[in-house]
């Protein structure tokens, strides 16, 4: 989260699924099966993950702003990414639900009320806030994206 700039949340977060989107774009499906070392995820199942991680934060997000205080389960996220199957898929398939998953993720935010943001929730044994969600999965998505730009892209 130190990485994310002090502007609108939800604004950064439609820019910044735009731009991710627009990278993807630029890689083929050979590149995609790259990883830049034994036991690391491809490109593919990166973009997979920041797709699954979101779901799971966005539920969280639904839960608590529902004030529904029952604790949510952490993820392994390894064990995801191990029966996601994302490197049999096209990315441009896993790009387009990387799209999806951002687009529902900003339709429930932009449904909040007010008084919804500060509701408190626990997951993983953390307590948060309906509004540090947004804040999180956009540092969660420029720490990969620089991943793949420095680790898998070269640059």
């Amino acid at each position: 989260m130190s990485r994310v700039p002090d502007v609108d949340i939800l604004e950064l977060l439609a820019s910044q699924g735009r731009e991710t989107l627009q990278l993807l774009e630029t890689i083929d499906e050979e590149k995609a099966q790259y990883r830049y070392e034994a036991g690391k995820w491809s490109i593919k199942e990166l973009v997979g993950h920041v797709s699954d991680v979101e779901r799971v934060f966005a539920y969280r997000a639904l839960v608590f702003a529902r004030n529904d205080t029952t604790p949510q389960a952490g993820i392994e996220q390894d064990d995801y990414v191990a029966h996601a199957n994302f490197d049999a898929r096209a990315l441009r398939s896993i790009a387009t639900e990387f799209a999806s998953v951002r687009a529902a993720t900003l339709s429930l935010f932009e449904g909040l009320g007010p008084d919804t943001w500060m509701r408190r929730g626990k997951a993983s044994g953390f307590d948060f806030t309906v509004r540090s969600i947004p804040y999180i999965l956009a540092g969660h998505e420029i720490h990969h994206v620089a991943v793949l730009r420095q680790r898998y892209l070269g640059g």
